[in-house]
């Protein structure tokens, strides 16, 4: 089984950051959660996002999630593949510098990388979307071409997933049975529909 990084910070989409921890667990993977700044034991605050028929989703507070890796310490290098979890987390762990060595690294030696939602911010600050297809939240839409990639839009209920190589991508929560059997399916562990 893979040995999995997955990049949250506070503010995460909680169904995005637990879902994902929980599905890869579910199935045997080894799963090590980190957010800069914040040690083994250390919790982030997650934020849950719905579409109740806005001009954009709204925001209601989540539920801690607990951080078992100390981002700092760790050897990224290690590990084969790499989780980015959306929410508001990606508009600052995009300023990271090891963030997006870590993520570099990542597509450099073309590891299994799973992003959803706005975490296609830090894919477009790492550089790393140009000439990619990638899906995102719309509103990062513009963040995806400037970079160079092409931008994939969601369907109606947003329940869709796009992968390209490497990557697998989904404009928010409601594509994670796409997104995840996707990502399964690169780490090898697919499920059976």
């Amino acid at each position: 089984m893979a040995k999995i990084l997955q990049l949250v910070g506070d503010f995460v989409e909680d169904y995005e950051a637990m879902v994902p921890y929980q599905m890869l667990l579910m199935v045997g993977h080894e799963v090590h959660t980190v957010c800069p700044g914040k040690k083994a034991g250390d919790k982030v605050k997650t934020a849950i996002h719905d579409f109740e028929g806005d001009q954009t989703y709204t925001e209601k507070p989540g539920h801690l999630f607990g951080i078992d890796a100390e981002f700092e310490k760790i050897d990224f290098t290690t590990y084969d593949a790499l989780v980015i979890s959306g929410g508001r987390a990606p508009e600052y762990l995009r300023l990271n510098p090891k963030v997006l060595e870590c993520v570099r690294h990542f597509f450099e030696k073309n590891k299994p990388v799973a992003a959803v939602c706005h975490a296609a911010q830090v894919l477009a600050a790492a550089g790393v979307l140009k000439g990619r297809s990638s899906m995102a939240y719309p509103a990062v839409g513009p963040e995806v071409t400037a970079c160079g990639g092409t931008f994939i839009e969601q369907n109606k209920n947003f329940s869709n997933a796009h992968t390209e190589g490497n990557l697998v991508t989904a404009a928010a929560w409601p594509g994670h049975p796409q997104w995840i059997r996707q990502f399964l399916t690169l780490l090898g562990s697919t499920i059976k529909p």
